[in-house]
């Protein structure tokens, strides 16, 4: 049972002037997405994170750079590739005002699913190698430190989008009905059961909660993985 906390990376330049950035080099954040990464930096201050692994982009890096460095373990950053941005292909670098106008627009609102950019990624493959990705280093977490084991994922909108329709079960022809907004937080407990969605597109509140102790006895620990029938008493916050 470990968590992940998947944030995105602060608003940048591109976001701003409403381009599609995408893979392009050199996109960093702008004085607004620092100071969002600071806020997050502070609400994950007070979680005991096992590890920080980011996308390799700058902006990606620079908001992991941010987390850590306000953290008083300074949790180890790995890079993975398995969360960077979505590949657009032809896409990538243009306004969204032009995209559009784009055949290709309505399918991506409407069927993403079906959708693949021209030159780059279908968002299926997106999701998969994304889903993947954070999958994997979940259970290497658990592994290594234990069931309650907490982590941070730094990556992009669009790929925490398809993370948490995959967690909520959802088809990812319904992944445009979430929002996930710069430096927001969003958290996933992955069991044996299934995927608890924590928490989604958060910008403010305390996180202490996570710091709690996973329940130690093996029949605890199974109930702690069952949904709380009546929703349960919620977490326990340290004082």
């Amino acid at each position: 049972m470990a968590t992940v906390i998947l944030v995105r990376h602060g608003r940048t330049s591109a976001n701003a002037s409403g381009t599609l950035a995408g893979r392009t080099p050199g996109v960093r954040l702008d004085d607004t997405g620092t100071e969002q990464a600071r806020r997050t930096a502070e609400r994950l201050a007070v979680v005991p994170l096992a590890g920080v692994v980011t996308s390799p982009l700058e902006r990606c890096r620079q908001t992991a750079k941010i987390i850590t460095g306000a953290h008083p373990a300074a949790p180890p950053t790995v890079s993975e590739r398995g969360i960077t941005e979505c590949d657009y292909g032809e896409w990538q670098g243009r306004p969204l005002k032009d995209l559009a106008k784009e055949k290709l627009w309505s399918v991506v609102q409407t069927q993403p699913s079906a959708a693949a950019f021209p030159g780059g990624e279908s968002l299926q493959a997106m999701q998969a190698r994304s889903v993947a990705a954070v999958r994997r280093h979940d259970a290497a977490i658990e592994a290594e430190h234990g069931p309650g084991a907490v982590w941070v994922a730094v990556s992009h909108g669009d790929i925490i989008k398809s993370v948490l329709a995959d967690a909520l079960g959802m088809h990812l022809d319904l992944f445009q009905r979430l929002f996930v907004d710069p430096a927001s937080v969003s958290i996933v407990r992955y069991t044996g059961t299934r995927p608890y969605v924590m928490a989604s597109n958060t910008h403010a509140g305390d996180l202490s909660w996570l710091a709690a102790p996973p329940p130690k006895k093996a029949r605890r620990r199974k109930a702690a993985e069952d949904a709380p029938v009546g929703g349960g008493a919620g977490p326990s916050v340290r004082s």
